[in-house]
């Protein structure tokens, strides 16, 4: 009989950890947050827990031992989830002349802080969507400011009506200040809009869901603009990151408590918004398309929720890894365009351009 090493039972026991977490990782979409908080984060955590399945397969089968079956057919249950973080598409040929481009952004205030440290991001932004000129706009974040500083103009919206074919839109300010200054998100369309409407929050904030009903041709639609709860990171929220990234451990652990109370905020406050989106994406007596920053993974409670039956674009029609948060916390795709099964995606795109702390995201829905 083959006397395993120390070793070798200490990866096993290990791998078995690894399994069970990942097995509560599959659920964890189906648990409302607020029912059970826990659950949230090992959905965050599920891009590392399968790349952990992935190495401990090709371990074991490396060193010839039967355990790789285990996170094997871990990794084979996963066919609904891996697909939501890694796609592998080639080229598309809708033979159709019905088609729309949409695309979603966090424009992050059009860098209204200098978060970049660079004078031109404003218009950068600007010319880049001018250039890519989508049929509709759904951007988060939106900053406009009615009156003209003395060096720095941000009459966003005046500029964008101007340069862009998608001249109608619905705006909505979530805060106002100075009877000038307006933050909020907004939805351009190259087509009419006959309806605009609201999903009424309970505790809003700084966020948001607006729909606007939209005639194309002789079909309406109904798109959603969506900002859900951020976890509002302070710098010394990302000092900490940071720290844990350089894995220096020492005298931080007050600071990660705070800043897993945070998260945790983040989780219960979305799964309500989500819960409220879904109610009105049922009674929606249109197709539906859904864009937005979602601030969070697709491992969710919120993307399960808000994405119902509707088809994720990515999934369709993506590929690579579809990241579109940049900053310190971990990398996630946490912006997306979701779909009625009525339509057809190509050419999804999340573009490489890093003009906001989110890339932003495009595609092509033919029906």
């Amino acid at each position: 009989m083959r006397k395993h090493s120390f070793v070798s039972r200490l990866l096993f026991g290990f791998n078995l950890a690894v399994v069970f977490f990942t097995l509560l990782g599959y659920a964890s979409p189906l648990v409302n947050p607020t029912t059970f908080w826990p659950m949230a984060f090992l959905g965050l955590a599920m891009p590392y827990l399968l790349l952990m399945n992935f190495f401990y397969t090709i371990y074991w089968l490396f060193r010839a031992r039967p355990w790789f079956i285990i996170s094997l057919i871990i990794l084979s249950l996963g066919y609904k989830t891996i697909p939501k973080y890694l796609q592998v598409h080639f080229g598309q040929e809708i033979k159709t002349i019905n088609s729309l481009k949409i695309m979603s952004f966090n424009v992050r205030v059009f860098d209204l802080y200098m978060w970049t440290k660079e004078k031109t991001t404003r218009n950068q932004i600007l010319d880049f969507l001018k250039d890519e000129n989508p049929d509709i706009l759904c951007l988060q974040e939106f900053y406009h400011k009615d009156k003209q500083l003395k060096r720095y103009e941000f009459k966003t919206l005046d500029t964008l009506v101007k340069i862009m074919s998608a001249k109608n839109y619905h705006v909505h300010y979530t805060t106002t200040l100075r009877k000038s200054d307006h933050w909020g998100l907004i939805t351009f369309s190259k087509f009419p809009i006959k309806n605009k409407g609201i999903v009424a929050f309970q505790n809003p904030g700084d966020n948001a869901s607006i729909f606007s009903d939209i005639q194309v041709d002789d079909k309406v639609i109904r798109v959603y603009n969506n900002h859900l709860a951020s976890i509002k990171l302070e710098k010394r929220d990302y000092k900490t990151m940071q720290t844990i990234n350089e894995q220096d451990y020492s005298n931080i652990f007050n600071k990660t408590i705070g800043l897993l109370e945070k998260v945790k905020g983040g989780f219960i406050k979305r799964s309500a918004q989500a819960d409220l989106i879904e109610k009105s994406i049922i009674s929606s007596p249109h197709p539906v398309i859904v864009c937005g920053d979602f601030n969070d993974s697709p491992t969710s409670y919120a993307y399960r929720t808000i994405k119902g039956d509707l088809i994720d674009t990515f999934i369709e029609s993506g590929s690579g890894l579809g990241r579109t948060y940049i900053g310190e916390f971990p990398s996630f795709r946490i912006d997306y365009i979701f779909s009625d099964t009525s339509f057809t995606s190509y050419n999804y795109q999340t573009h490489p351009e890093e003009l906001s702390d989110h890339r932003p995201v495009s595609v092509s829905l033919a029906w």
